[in-house]
């Protein structure tokens, strides 16, 4: 059946369409168009192969030459709040799944074999330009570093304090002398102490007194009020509490920057985090709250 014309010779709508109708074409043709630019829970596509992660989408692709992850909330909340995660995606993820769950963005990078240098501070840098300027994702992560991740977490938040929101450490290294170098009560790691000399350029007579330890670079964080919570073992052997949480602690609190430790009775390296992530997703989400 052939359509009816709904113009006549002037291209004016007939009036024998209701009054109505006509009004509503009227509106359609007159409006103008609005297009939305795209945020990262509207389809910004990230590159790379995608597959499920405790439900959500995660997407899996290189950047700066390094392996990558950002797992994707249902739907982003207001903000595009995401967490930063270093070294060991996926372990214990109670937490990052929480925070999917409240509409956070959940990234990753590969540095662990970097031990929180400064080449892997600088690429942390630009990766978070990338996410924050392609992506539209939060100027100030939340951060969270398991064990070697401590390194480049707290490194990292000390050249960039203006860029955090708050900290989460487990069972963190914050001094390269205690793990991988074994100088004090820890284990230690051989093979990786050479190759951490080897990524600071310093030798061994050098790491000595050299500052480059998250313990001897806290007065920038605590200047700018970086809230940071450790979640450790009290047995730990491999990363003692003595020569790492507890040194980061003393002179945190010495400088004024607020901290908060959860120190699991008779627990060692494992298990990380705790089977109820609530008290450290309460932590993160009320460092947000207490934003200026």
């Amino acid at each position: 059946m052939k359509r009816p014309d709904m113009t006549d010779a002037t291209g004016r709508i007939p009036y024998r369409f209701p009054r109505l109708l006509r009004c509503l074409l009227l509106i359609l043709v007159c409006s103008p168009v609005v297009v939305q630019a795209q945020s990262p829970d509207s389809g910004t596509p990230f590159p790379g192969t995608v597959d499920s992660f405790h439900g959500f989408d995660r997407h899996t692709f290189q950047f700066d030459g390094a392996r990558c992850f950002v797992v994707r909330p249902e739907r982003a909340a207001e903000g595009t709040p995401w967490i930063w995660r270093a070294r060991f995606f996926g372990h214990e993820p109670q937490v990052d799944v929480a925070l999917l769950k409240r509409g956070f963005h959940v990234a990753y990078i590969d540095v662990g074999g970097l031990f929180g240098a400064p080449v892997a501070v600088k690429r942390w840098n630009r990766f978070y330009e990338h996410l924050t300027n392609q992506y539209g994702f939060a100027e100030q992560p939340v951060l969270e570093g398991m064990s070697r991740g401590g390194l480049i977490v707290l490194n990292w938040a000390a050249a960039n304090p203006e860029r955090v929101a708050a900290i989460y450490i487990d069972a963190p290294v914050c001094d390269i002398r205690s793990w991988p170098g074994g100088k004090g009560d820890g284990k230690g790691s051989p093979r990786d102490w050479q190759a951490c000399l080897k990524v600071y350029g310093l030798t061994e007579a050098e790491s000595e007194s050299a500052a480059v330890s998250p313990i001897d670079r806290l007065e920038p964080l605590a200047k700018a009020k970086v809230p940071i919570l450790s979640v450790c073992g009290d047995a730990d052997v491999v990363v003692p509490m003595a020569e790492n949480t507890d040194v980061v602690r003393r002179r945190y609190e010495q400088l004024g920057g607020p901290i908060r430790v959860i120190a699991k009775p008779g627990v060692g390296h494992h298990p990380h985090s705790l089977k109820d992530p609530a008290p450290i997703v309460e932590f993160l989400l009320e460092a947000m709250r207490s934003e200026p």
